[in-house]
C-alpha cells in the first residue's frame, strides 16, 4: 500500500466552483501536480477564461448547481475520476438575526450545503479506488463575529457532513479545508476601500501578519488529495485565527 497513489499526475481532477477563488486556485495547483483537471460553475465565460490558464486536455462544464438533475447530469457526462473539489457559493453577506429575512437565508444552504452534498452522492459512484471528496468550510463555525449566525450555522453543518461521509463512503477519504479571510470574490459585495481596511485590519491581528491567498488555501486542497490516511477531517487554514 503505501503511498502508491499519491502522486496527482495523470489523475482526473474535478473542481465544482472551480473559475473563481478557492476552487481557480485549487484546479491550477492540481494542475502543476499533473492532474487532468476540470472546472464546473455557472458562468461559461469564466469556464473559458480559466481554461486559458490551464493545461491543455482540461475541460469546463457551464453547470447551475443549485439543481441537483444537472449535477447529476454532469457526473455522467465526465465518468470515472478520482478526486472531487467542491468550493461553489454564492457571495457572503452578514447578518444579525434581527435583520434576517428566513427565506433569503434558505437560499445561503442551496449551493453551499445541498449542492455540496448532492454532489456527493452524484459524483461518489465514479470514484476510481484510492480517491477522495474535498470540501470547503470556513473559521466562522468555531471562531463567529456578531452578523454570523449563518455562516457559522453553514460552516458547522459542514464539518459535521465531513465526519458522517468519511464513516459512510469509506474507503473514500472525505474532509474539508478550514479557511480564514483568504483575498477572493467572496467579498466582491463591500466598496473597494471596506475591503481593504477588512484585510488589513484582519491581517495585522493575525499571527502571520496577512490575510490568506487562494493559492495558500489550494495548498491545502493539493496535501488532502495526496495523502493516504487521513480522511473525516476539517483542516483549518486561517493564519492563526482561531488562537487570537
Amino acid at each position: 500500500m503505501g503511498n502508491h497513489n499519491s502522486s496527482l499526475s495523470g489523475k482526473k481532477v474535478i473542481v465544482l466552483g472551480g473559475t473563481s477563488g478557492l476552487g481557480q486556485a485549487a484546479a491550477k495547483a492540481a494542475a502543476l501536480e499533473g492532474a487532468i483537471v476540470s472546472v464546473v460553475s455557472s458562468n461559461q465565460q469564466r469556464i473559458d477564461q480559466t481554461l486559458k490558464t490551464l493545461p491543455d486536455g482540461s475541460t469546463g462544464y457551464a453547470v447551475d448547481l443549485s439543481k441537483e438533475a444537472n449535477i447529476k447530469n454532469v457526473f455522467n457526462t465526465i465518468g470515472k475520476f478520482d478526486h472531487l473539489i467542491y468550493t461553489a457559493g454564492e457571495n457572503i453577506s452578514l447578518n444579525t438575526i434581527h435583520e434576517m429575512n428566513i427565506e433569503q437565508a434558505r437560499e445561503f444552504f442551496t449551493l453551499r450545503y445541498w449542492g455540496a452534498l448532492a454532489a456527493v452522492k452524484y459524483g461518489m459512484p465514479h470514484i476510481n479506488q484510492g480517491g477522495s471528496i474535498c470540501l470547503t468550510s470556513g473559521i466562522a463555525s468555531t471562531r463567529p463575529g456578531k452578523g454570523w449566525a449563518l455562516a457559522s450555522s453553514i460552516c458547522g453543518a459542514m464539518e459535521g457532513l465531513v465526519r458522517a461521509l468519511a464513516v459512510e463512503l469509506a474507503p473514500i477519504r472525505v474532509n474539508s479545508v478550514v479557511p480564514g479571510v483568504v483575498k477572493t470574490n467572496l467579498w466582491n459585495s463591500m466598496t473597494p476601500a471596506d475591503r481593504e481596511n477588512l484585510y488589513t485590519s484582519v491581517g495585522d491581528a493575525l499571527l502571520v501578519k496577512r490575510v490568506g491567498e487562494a493559492e495558500d488555501i489550494a495548498q491545502a486542497f493539493i496535501y488532502l488529495m495526496k495523502q493516504q490516511f487521513g480522511t473525516g477531517q476539517n483542516i483549518v487554514i486561517d493564519g492563526g485565527a482561531v488562537l487570537v
